[in-house]
């Protein structure tokens, strides 16, 4: 089940990405991270404890809320905007969701 849900921006032009290989849809102005909230419950599983993470300060101060691209490239998810496109990996090996 989402964490969010959407009520604002509705009409809002559609950007397609990927989680995990899923497709998924988010909208123009969406950041990385409310677009993968707005399908699930977690952005990703600690390094450390395996414990699910969805952001802590919401405001990119803390590390809490890097992913990674499917090329490698890492990004502060609540700060990064989502482009189309984007192949947003929040673990290897472990189903989203």
């Amino acid at each position: 089940m989402p964490l969010l849900h959407r009520i604002v921006r509705t009409d809002s032009p559609v950007i397609c990405f990927t989680i995990d290989g899923a497709p998924c849809e988010g909208r123009a102005g969406d950041t990385v991270l409310t677009a993968v909230l707005c399908h699930g419950d977690r952005l990703r599983h600690s390094e450390f404890s395996g414990a699910p993470r969805a952001g802590f300060c919401q405001m990119g101060a803390c590390q809490d809320c890097w992913v990674q691209l499917e090329g490698g490239e890492r990004l502060r998810a609540c700060t990064t905007e989502l482009t189309e496109g984007m192949q947003i990996v929040t673990q290897r090996g472990c189903s989203h969701g």
